[in-house]
């Protein structure tokens, strides 16, 4: 269940609650990306207590390769497995399989690919993947799509929807005719495809807005095109995919991205931009974006964040992250890890108080022009 709070009433930021059986979510958003069942580098308890994290992803085409949904079953699913006691959100894998285009084979039963591990081969189906994410026990499963690179032609993005929603009635059928595996609930999120093009993207969130699922996902977005378009694209789309569901914005993205989207109706996001670009040296911060492997912060024994709600960004200097990170040293990827999911977490924590108060769009502009400054 959704529940809105507050809505903003110069946007369409909204502040709201999504109840799960493993814990509440406040939204807006940002969920850590642990997509082989871990978060690189970062223990649950960091992400807890440091990172203020209140759910994770996990990938069903990483998950079903490695550990195989054998021992994910015998463990009694991802929760357990991992020992992860709050929410858990499953891509499906499509995208995944999208990224493996010299791999796999598209048709309308499945996806045919090739393991980027040993080479074997593979067939994953609307039915199959349910079932994965059944046995994988996310709280939140995503629905098997195809997602359409950039740049294609519309006559691409129109045949990859199609399939999408032929693929798409198929998991909703199975995954209404089956139940959970481990005695809680499980809700299915279709996802909006079409790539750029504003008739494919509207008649892509009717479809799924009609499926009436619990909340809804809009894919196919940040993967190449320019960063007003995607906007575009999520105000088309948010105009019709229903106002009383969570809209989960996937694979994105920077500081900014996030802000705007809030403002455009957004309620989740997800991106491994924290942690992957903070393993090499970008740090985001509340005064901008630092590279910190630049020789200019080599004599810095200011604190990595001095304004950051994580001690970790108040504890370590950032001359001595810029000698464990250019060292290679692991310590050096955890700290930066932690500090940019804490940063990411605030800043959502951060735009749901303004929604709040009231006071979101001033705020706004004036945190995305701080936030995309390079220090």
């Amino acid at each position: 269940m959704f529940i809105i709070e507050k809505s903003d009433k110069d946007t369409s930021a909204r502040a709201g609650i999504l109840h799960t059986d493993h814990g509440d979510i406040p939204t807006p958003v940002f969920m850590p990306v642990g997509t082989a069942g871990t978060v690189k580098g970062v223990l649950h308890r960091d992400l807890k207590s440091e990172v203020n994290a209140h759910i994770i992803l996990g990938n069903t085409y990483h998950l079903y390769l490695r550990p195989g949904v054998d021992i994910l079953r015998s463990a009694g699913g991802l929760h357990r497995f991992s020992s992860w006691d709050k929410p858990i959100l499953t891509d499906s894998g499509g995208y995944q399989v999208f990224s493996l285009a010299a791999n796999r084979k598209l048709t309308e039963e499945g996806a045919v690919f090739r393991s980027h591990i040993d080479g074997s081969r593979h067939l994953f189906t609307p039915e199959n993947v349910m079932d994965i994410e059944r046995v994988i026990g996310a709280d939140i499963m995503m629905a098997f799509d195809e997602c359409a690179p950039y740049p294609c032609d519309h006559r691409y993005a129109l045949k990859a929807m199609n399939l999408t929603h032929q693929w798409l009635d198929r998991c909703v059928s199975h995954f209404r005719s089956g139940d959970p595996l481990y005695g809680y609930s499980q809700m299915l999120f279709p996802i909006v495809q079409g790539s750029v093009f504003s008739d494919l993207r509207r008649a892509s969130a009717e479809k799924i807005a009609s499926v009436d699922m619990p909340g809804n996902a809009i894919g196919g977005l940040s993967v190449g095109e320019p960063t007003e378009v995607m906007y575009e694209m999520l105000e088309e789309v948010n105009q019709i995919l229903p106002r009383d569901k969570p809209r989960y914005l996937m694979g994105v993205g920077t500081p900014a991205n996030i802000l705007e989207g809030i403002a455009r109706g957004v309620d989740m996001f997800d991106c491994v931009m924290p942690t992957r670009n903070g393993r090499n040296g970008m740090i985001f911060t509340n005064d901008g974006i630092i590279n910190i492997k630049n020789k200019k912060w080599e004599n810095d024994f200011s604190p990595v964040d001095s304004s950051s709600t994580s001690e970790i960004s108040r504890t370590y200097s950032k001359a001595y992250l810029r000698h464990l990170v250019i060292s290679g040293e692991m310590l050096g990827a955890q700290i930066a890890s932690m500090h940019n999911l804490a940063f990411y977490l605030s800043l959502v924590t951060e735009a749901r108080n303004h929604i709040i108060d009231g006071t979101f769009s001033t705020w706004k502009e004036e945190r995305v022009r701080q936030l995309s400054a390079r220090v």
